[in-house]
């Protein structure tokens, strides 16, 4: 496969004639109503469902600065005497929640532990999702992750050991879980409103972040840590509930649905669809498309990983906020990503449908931004020294920008390969996992004396691979439904 930047063949996705975002010559029913669509309302469930997701990750990101006794912290990983105290002391803190004596080391190891099991589950996830459906994979995936969420105050208590298998059983059901929801969107997704609707499901995932994070700090700073794990795992259960009761795998089997909405789904996605039973693996792996999104994803999450794992120890740290102060504040850079996401999401499937952009001219300067944007005020974030407010403000342009890659290459392989989706993003989640596994053991060997100058390095890395990976989706991303994805091998745009 040539080069994007120069001639192609049309099957292989000539982006000069990729003006039209619905197929060729496919039926073009009227759009179905927004308001109360069945395909809204998944979107809104899908919301929760990652809301829930990430606050079952994050949680231990706070809990854990409560749960270590600070005299090992100290002695392992010193908290920086470079910028001052400046919180204002609050004299009510709960102490009555256990300590544990784990080193920087382990710590790292524990938040780590949770993408041993959530790689494990990626690939296998989205082939079944593609063969019996997403709504039970992804219902059960959340519930399990809820329910050992339940026991791990009880695993911290038996041993570190303990604590860091039941955290990989979390990653295991948790793995499952974005496959899952591109296998079923790509069954009720129209093209133009593929933006709107993905950006929509996964922005649950930050807002997540923005309520689990400060949520976090109150229960540990006001009551004791144990009971962060309690609340969000209940929270997780009466979501499955709510799940189960209430969605379709497919447009076809919901029992509510308009006619006219089901008919406005299913015409628009006729030809994109391949009927093969069979998964064409070796086309699917040779795809250049495809690589450009693996290589874009890992090198996204690695920024998103670092932060979302070690800022609540950074705040604390580096920038000496409490643990009340520290939930808020870490929690303020992913509200701003969470909004960014449901605009860019609009503008997106604006651009396509008003203003008759490319596909792959509009996943290109969204994943742009999305990841240079980023970069530059993460670096500058390591530059301004011990001044709180301007921290605070970089840090959150910088994860805010990163919310425009919500409408890039993060929902890409709907694009090219519809039938496939939950696949491709099983193989791209894959490689896009192991930032989160080795990310913070990084970043800890490389602060253990929790310097600015230390954290400069670890910004400066994250940033430099984001930017390769912004370059190298511009240069090979494509727009359309690529050749072998389709049962027909005729070359049908999107």
């Amino acid at each position: 496969m040539r080069s994007p930047v120069s001639g192609l063949a049309l099957n292989d996705g000539d982006e000069g004639t990729d003006s039209t975002p619905l197929l060729q010559g496919s039926p073009r029913a009227e759009a179905a109503v927004m308001c109360c669509s069945a395909r809204y309302n998944l979107a809104l469930l899908a919301f929760f469902g990652f809301f829930v997701v990430y606050a079952l990750r994050v949680n231990l990101s706070v809990a854990l600065v409560d749960m270590v006794n600070s005299s090992t912290t100290l002695a392992e990983n010193s908290t920086s005497s470079e910028c001052p105290e400046h919180s204002v002391p609050i004299k009510v803190h709960n102490q009555t929640g256990k300590r544990y004596q784990w080193d920087a080391e382990t710590q790292g190891w524990i938040l780590g532990s949770f993408f041993y099991g959530y790689i494990i589950t990626q690939i296998p996830g989205g082939y079944i999702a593609s063969k019996v459906g997403g709504k039970l994979l992804l219902g059960f995936g959340i519930l399990g992750t809820a329910v050992f969420t339940l026991f791990t105050p009880l695993a911290a208590d038996l041993g570190v050991g303990f604590l860091i298998a039941v955290r990989t059983l979390e990653g295991l059901g948790e793995g499952v879980t974005f496959p899952a929801m591109h296998a079923m969107w790509s069954s009720w997704a129209p093209p133009l409103e593929r933006s709107k609707l993905l950006s929509i499901s996964y922005a649950g995932a930050q807002l997540g972040t923005v309520i689990s994070l400060p949520l976090s700090g109150i229960i540990c700073f006001y009551m004791d840590w144990v009971y962060v794990f309690y609340l969000f795992g209940i929270v997780g259960i009466f979501w499955f509930i709510l799940w189960i009761w209430l969605v379709s795998n497919t447009p076809e089997t919901h029992r509510a649905i308009s006619p006219a909405e089901k008919e406005y789904i299913l015409s628009s996605l006729r030809n994109q669809l391949s009927l093969q039973k069979s998964v064409p693996w070796i086309p699917m792996l040779k795809s250049l498309p495809l690589w450009a999104i693996v290589v874009a994803h890992f090198s996204y999450n690695w920024t998103f990983y670092t932060l979302l794992t070690l800022l609540p120890t950074y705040m604390k740290e580096i920038l000496r906020f409490n643990v009340q102060e520290n939930g808020f504040l870490s929690a303020l850079p992913y509200f701003g990503s969470w909004l960014c996401m449901i605009l860019s999401g609009q503008a997106a499937d604006n651009l396509r449908a008003k203003w008759n952009f490319s596909t792959i001219c509009v996943r290109r300067v969204f994943s742009l931004v999305g990841m240079i944007g980023p970069a530059v005020f993460l670096v500058a974030a390591g530059y301004i020294g011990c001044d709180y407010s301007l921290a605070v403000v970089f840090l959150t342009i910088s994860t805010t920008l990163g919310g425009f890659g919500s409408s890039g290459f993060s929902i890409n392989h709907l694009d090219i390969a519809p039938s496939y989706a939950g696949i491709l993003l099983g193989i791209t989640n894959t490689f896009a996992t192991i930032p989160g596994m080795i990310g913070p053991v990084i970043a800890k060997s490389l602060t253990p004396n929790n310097t600015i100058r230390e954290w400069q390095t670890v910004f400066y890395i994250a940033a430099a691979i984001n930017v390769f990976g912004a370059v190298f989706f511009t240069l090979f991303g494509k727009g359309e439904v690529q050749n072998w994805a389709v049962s027909d091998y005729h070359g049908h745009r999107n």
